[in-house]
C-alpha cells in the first residue's frame, strides 16, 4: 500500500476517533463534569494530605531537636569547680532539666504518636522519668515500648535496656540482672549486646555474685573481642579470677 495512503487512513482513523468521543461527551455531559470533578477533588485531597503530611514531620522533627537540647544540656550543679559557665542553654539542677526534658517529650509523643519521631520522644520522655526517679512511670511506658516485638524496630529494643537499667537503678537487682541477660542472649536484637553483656556482669557484681559475674566478663571476651569495653572487662575478669583464687 502506498505511503502517502496509509498516511490519510491512519489520520482518519484518528479523526474519527475524536469525533467519537466529543460526540459522546456531548450527549454526557453531566457524567464528564462528574468524573472531572472527582478526579479534581482526589488530586487536590492527594496533593493536600502528602504536604499536611509532611509538614506534620517537619514540625515533629523541630520539636525534637527542641527537646533533646533541653536533654543534653549542661547543669551547672554538676560542673566541675572552675569550670567556665555554658553559654548556652543550661539548668542549674538535673531536677529542673529533667522535669523540663519529660514533659517536652511527651507533649511531642502525644501529638505525633502515629510518627516515628513520635516514639523517640516516648522513650525519651521514660528516660527522663528514671533521671526523676519516677520508677513507676517510667516503667509503665517502657514495658509498653518494648511489648512492641517489630523485627528489626530500635525503641522496642532501646526500651528492654532501658527497663533492664530501671530496675537497677531502682535496686531491684534480680530483675535488672534478668533483663540483661535475656538481652544479651538475643541474636537478633538491632543493637550491640556487648554492653548488656558488660551491664550483666556489672550488676551480678553489685549482687555480690562474682562468679557470675566472672562467666559474663569472660563471655564478652569471647563473643565481643574487639568491643570497646574488652579492656575493661578483661581487668575485672582478671581481679573476680585472682580474689577467687586468694
Amino acid at each position: 500500500m502506498d505511503r502517502e495512503l496509509k498516511k490519510h487512513i491512519k489520520e482518519d482513523e484518528l479523526v474519527t476517533g475524536f469525533h467519537k468521543v466529543a460526540a459522546w461527551t456531548g450527549l454526557h455531559r453531566h457524567e464528564v463534569r462528574l468524573i472531572a470533578g472527582i478526579v479534581l477533588v482526589i488530586a487536590a485531597v492527594a496533593g493536600g494530605v502528602g504536604w499536611y503530611t509532611g509538614h506534620r514531620r517537619v514540625e515533629a522533627s523541630i520539636a525534637f531537636a527542641e527537646a533533646f537540647e533541653v536533654w543534653s544540656a549542661p547543669v551547672t550543679a554538676e560542673l566541675p569547680p572552675g569550670a567556665d559557665k555554658p553559654t548556652g542553654l543550661s539548668f542549674a539542677t538535673p531536677e529542673e532539666k529533667y522535669k523540663k526534658a519529660a514533659a517536652a517529650f511527651e507533649g511531642i509523643e502525644r501529638r505525633y504518636s502515629s510518627l516515628a519521631v513520635g516514639q523517640r520522644a516516648k522513650y525519651f520522655g521514660a528516660l527522663s522519668r528514671i533521671e526523676l526517679r519516677d520508677f513507676s512511670a517510667a516503667e509503665k511506658v517502657l514495658k509498653d515500648m518494648a511489648g512492641q516485638r517489630e523485627a528489626g524496630a530500635l525503641e522496642p529494643a532501646l526500651a528492654r535496656l532501658a527497663l533492664a537499667e530501671l530496675y537497677r537503678r531502682s535496686g531491684d537487682l534480680d530483675k535488672a540482672i534478668d533483663a540483661y541477660r535475656q538481652y544479651a542472649g538475643d541474636t537478633t536484637a538491632p543493637t550491640p549486646r556487648d554492653y548488656a553483656l558488660m551491664s550483666l556482669a556489672s550488676a551480678q557484681e553489685e549482687a555480690r555474685k562474682p562468679v557470675d559475674a566472672r562467666a559474663s566478663y569472660e563471655r564478652l571476651l569471647e563473643e565481643f573481642p574487639a568491643s570497646v569495653y574488652a579492656p575493661e572487662a578483661r581487668r575485672r575478669a582478671e581481679f573476680l579470677g585472682f580474689r577467687s583464687a586468694s
